[in-house]
């Protein structure tokens, strides 16, 4: 990695696949560009994912920009190789990055990007791309009765592997695709899991040999709404076992219009459909609440876990760096994101705030692309 006082043409905030996306797109353009990022090292948050995680999405449609994932990590990428793969990524490019450096806010300066960092210094480029990651901070989860709960509370993202909970009752709450892979991990450890389903989830086949589910993502992506509901509810008939005499409904709302309204990804099957009809997880209502010892639910059941494992969301946590611009919408994401600006910000780029069904690394080698051809043009109209 290169990283000299010449001042750079862009700089990009974060360190993680978006932000090494953009930047490598950028100095393939003739700009310079220099990451800075908080962190010990390029995508440094995936070793802090739980063990068995791996990429939802085939290696052939997960690599950045010009490298491919080795074939020797196969298929479907492991966490610890992902974050192999973009250590390798940013070495091998050679790209600029300054770790350690904490951005803090960003101003408009005589026709430059002025960004204070917490080291006390305010660096300063025409250009800039905040890539800082859709699910940057923590959301706390806010349960009646958290702090009396008397047996151990354990948040996704300290969640590592189930080994410590074998023989023990879990609660899992989220039905997202982290909370149904944990429930997997903990079965699969021996533990006896309930899960607490306050939405029924979409669920999808990861793959039908050489076809996946992300494939299917790019396809319906841009179908109209309607359209896509019916075509996905018809996979879902064909390929996912009707789970309601176990417990799990099926979604009242199409999978695209989840998708769109309310961000929520669909489920992709990496076991959680065999362990609910073999009886290892069971559905049961929300959850409402705790009472001493006591998981309380929706529908007034009440439960005696030994631990709660909460697979709370995350959120983008852009206010402190841009809030003060007018350029996030009230759901605390950017209006304009990938190769777009807003008119009163230019020189300002957006990645990585979007969770497509079609794939979240194929999204930032998009993006990179675009947002590296805009900023080329508008480079050379700056003579």
């Amino acid at each position: 990695m290169r990283n000299d006082d010449t001042a750079p043409d862009v700089y990009v905030i974060g360190a993680g696949p978006a932000g090494l996306a953009a930047a490598a797109e950028l100095d393939h353009a003739g700009l310079r560009a220099r990451i800075l990022d908080h962190g010990p090292e390029p995508g440094h948050v995936w070793r802090g994912h739980y063990d068995r995680l791996h990429l939802h999405t085939p290696r052939e449609l997960s690599h950045l920009p010009r490298l491919p994932i080795p074939r020797r990590f196969g298929r479907w990428v492991t966490r610890d190789d992902v974050a192999r793969y973009l250590r390798g990524y940013a070495r091998i490019l050679g790209l600029d990055i300054e770790q350690g450096v904490t951005v803090e806010r960003l101003s408009r300066e005589d026709a430059v990007w002025a960004l204070d960092c917490a080291d006390g210094v305010t660096r300063r480029a025409p250009f800039v791309v905040v890539a800082t990651g859709y699910n940057r901070t923590l959301v706390p989860p806010h349960v009646p009765g958290l702090e009396s709960f008397t047996g151990r509370i354990l948040i996704s993202s300290d969640y590592r592997n189930g080994a410590e909970f074998a023989g023990t009752r879990v609660l899992v709450v989220g039905t997202g695709n982290s909370g149904m892979e944990i429930a997997v991990d903990l079965v699969e450890h021996g533990a006896k899991v309930q899960l607490a389903v306050r939405t029924p989830p979409h669920i999808v086949r990861r793959a039908t040999g050489w076809w996946t589910a992300a494939h299917n993502g790019i396809l319906i992506r841009h179908v109209p709404t309607a359209i896509a509901n019916r075509i996905a509810a018809g996979m879902q008939r064909l390929t996912i076992p009707d789970l309601r005499p176990h417990g799990l409904a099926r979604p009242e709302e199409g999978l695209l219009t989840r998708v769109r309204r309310d961000r929520a990804i669909p489920v992709q099957d990496v076991g959680i459909v065999d362990a609910i009809r073999d009886g290892r997880v069971t559905p049961v209502a929300a959850l409402a609440g705790f009472d001493g010892a006591e998981a309380v639910l929706a529908d007034g059941t009440r439960l005696t876990p030994d631990a709660v494992v909460l697979a709370t969301g995350y959120r983008a946590d852009l206010e402190p760096l841009v809030g003060h611009l007018a350029l996030l919408d009230a759901s605390g994401l950017p209006i304009v994101r990938g190769g777009h600006t807003a008119p009163h910000a230019p020189g300002l780029w957006f990645t990585g705030f979007t969770n497509p069904i079609s794939g979240m690394f194929r999204e930032f080698r998009l993006d990179a692309r675009k947002i590296a051809r805009m900023a080329r043009k508008e480079a050379a109209a700056k003579g």
